[in-house]
């Protein structure tokens, strides 16, 4: 889609740093310019470079368009705020994850999608915050329909569907979250909290025998629960 040839000032609606999640999407993704050298691929390629290498608080728009070597103006030709950086990464890793080829073992559907999901957000620790949002890029929604095309076609409708598909996203989501952020703490606090726990065995005795604030074999879980999921749901 060509965009108009005016270009939004820095200090005006263009030049905001906040925004609405997902709107860059309803508004029919970023603009394009054909006299700049600049492109939202470079944009979006440059943020996630950042992001993983310094957290979503690191990202402004004018340390992204340093990086670039370009001005701030210059770079709001192409997006509006920050948000839009953020929904552009974020849908752009989801292209990492490839789409299974259909079998006629649902489950194993399911399980190859959502372990490469998993892998993808545990790449990009910042994604799986972010990932309350409204997914309406291209990649997101094709990964979802996947998802839901698979179930659909192992017999699940109506509300067991719905439950099914947020269930298996929130699970994916949930516990990337939770291992990225529990990974980026400093090991002496994971060493402490664990020994909090022990500590206060009479208050907490189930966590304390378990070790649940200790180390954990992460993709052991993961792959657990997930098959705990998969066997409650069976097939309709």
């Amino acid at each position: 889609m060509e965009a108009s040839s005016s270009r939004p000032q820095a200090g005006g609606r263009g030049g905001a740093t906040g925004g609405i999640a997902g709107e860059i999407w309803l508004r029919g993704g970023p603009r394009v310019y054909r006299d700049s050298t600049l492109t939202a691929a470079r944009i979006t390629a440059e943020a996630i470079k950042l992001l993983d290498t310094e957290g979503v608080s690191r990202l402004t728009m004018r340390r992204l368009a340093e990086r670039l070597e370009a001005g701030p103006t210059t770079l709001y030709w192409h997006v509006k705020t920050k948000d839009d950086v953020l929904d552009l990464a974020l849908d752009a890793i989801f292209e990492e994850v490839s789409l299974p080829e259909p079998s006629d073992r649902w489950d194993d559907d399911v399980r190859a999608l959502v372990l490469q999901w998993r892998a993808t957000m545990l790449r990009h620790p910042w994604a799986a915050a972010l990932l309350g949002r409204p997914l309406l890029g291209p990649n997101v929604l094709m990964r979802t329909e996947f998802l839901q095309a698979t179930l659909i076609r192992a017999g699940f409708e109506g509300a067991v569907l719905a439950s099914a598909t947020h269930g298996l996203a929130n699970f994916v989501i949930g516990s990337a979250a939770t291992q990225s952020t529990w990974q980026l703490t400093a090991p002496e606090m994971q060493s402490s909290a664990d020994a909090h726990v022990r500590a206060h065995a009479d208050l907490y005795p189930a966590l304390a025998a378990t070790h649940h604030l200790g180390e954990q074999d992460w993709d052991d879980l993961f792959r657990r629960g997930l098959e705990y999921m998969l066997a409650g749901l069976g097939a309709p």
